[in-house]
């Protein structure tokens, strides 16, 4: 749960590095939430439910902290835009985000 609130602290920071735990705790606690709400909650499908709010306000920081991730393995942030390549893109995507993190690089020294 540090992890998750400590993304939530650094919405808005796009600079410096996210650990591998970091970035994987954010998201299985994100998940987690999320269809805790879905579930929970529940909705029409006219509507915006709980989740796809909850998603929503989380769309910075989710972009934020996998760009923060990126740079622990010594990528650009724009890397994530591979994600809108159907299916490869995704593919790749994770794959950049289970490399193990990089020493001291030009995006800062190891988390």
């Amino acid at each position: 749960m540090t992890h998750f609130i400590d993304a939530l602290t650094k919405t808005f920071d796009f600079q410096g590095r996210t650990t591998r735990t970091g970035y994987w705790m954010f998201i299985l606690v994100y998940v987690i939430v999320y269809f805790g709400l879905a579930f929970l909650v529940g909705g029409s499908d006219d509507s915006l439910t709980a989740a796809d709010v909850f998603s929503l306000l989380l769309l910075v920081t989710s972009i934020s902290v996998t760009a923060r991730r990126l740079h622990d393995i010594g990528r650009s942030g724009w890397w994530q835009l591979i994600s809108f390549i159907p299916l490869v893109g995704w593919l790749v995507l994770i794959y950049f985000m289970v490399q193990p993190s990089e020493g001291d690089n030009r995006f800062g020294p190891a988390p």
